[in-house]
Order: C-alpha cells, then structure tokens, then sequence
C-alpha cells in the first residue's frame, strides 16, 4: 500500500503551497497522520501530524506557517505551507501510522513530492 503525494513545487520565497496526500480509507480511518521532510544532505524529520482524533502537532521551524488537516470524507491529508523560507526546501513525504490492534501501528509512506522555495 502507498499514499499518493501531491502539489510540490517551485515557488518564491513568502509564497505558499498545499500539499495533498490520498490514503485507502481501510488505512486511512485508524491512521495517525504526518508530513515528514527530507533536505540533501539531511535526515528525515517531522513536520507536521494529526491524531486519529484531530490533535496536531508541529515542527517549532513551521509553527505559525504551516498547518495540516484530514478530511476524514475524502481520506485524504493536506499541508498548508505559508510564508515558505529557502530552509524549507525538501522532499515532503506523507505518512500513516495505521493502528491495527491497541498500540501496534504500521508505517505506509507516500512517494514524496519536491518542495523548492526560492530566494
């Protein structure tokens, strides 16, 4: 199973972008949801996730710009990006902890989609 990311691309520094991640709703509905990043050079690191529940929880290098949202309709994730800096340029990937007894997840990952934010 893999998610479906999309909508990076190139924009100008202050600019903003959504990105859009598609799940099976068998996945989806008992997921924990996230957006990662990864720059050259660097490990992958959080961004942004939302709770099975609807609690969110962000880099403090995005608070305040970025926001992220299921619809729980559509089964999809978003990650609204504003006031982009060059720093948050990466490959964004989309992620799903898919709780299938108690604790015990599963991890799917989308195919990433570039971010470049120029200056």
């Amino acid at each position: 199973v893999q998610l479906q990311a999309s909508g990076g691309g190139l924009v100008q520094v202050g600019g903003s972008l959504r990105l859009s991640c598609a799940a099976p709703g068998s996945i989806f509905k008992h997921s924990a949801l996230g957006w990662y990043r990864q720059a050259p050079g660097k490990e992958r690191e959080l961004v942004a996730n939302i709770s099975r529940d609807g609690k969110t929880n962000y880099a403090d290098t995005v608070k305040g710009r970025f926001r992220i949202s299921r619809d729980n309709i559509k089964n999809t994730v978003d990650l609204q990006m504003n006031s982009l800096k060059p720093e948050d340029t990466a490959v964004y990937y989309c992620h799903a902890a898919h709780y299938y007894s108690g604790n015990n997840y599963d991890d799917y990952w989308g195919q990433g989609t570039k971010v470049t934010v120029s200056s």
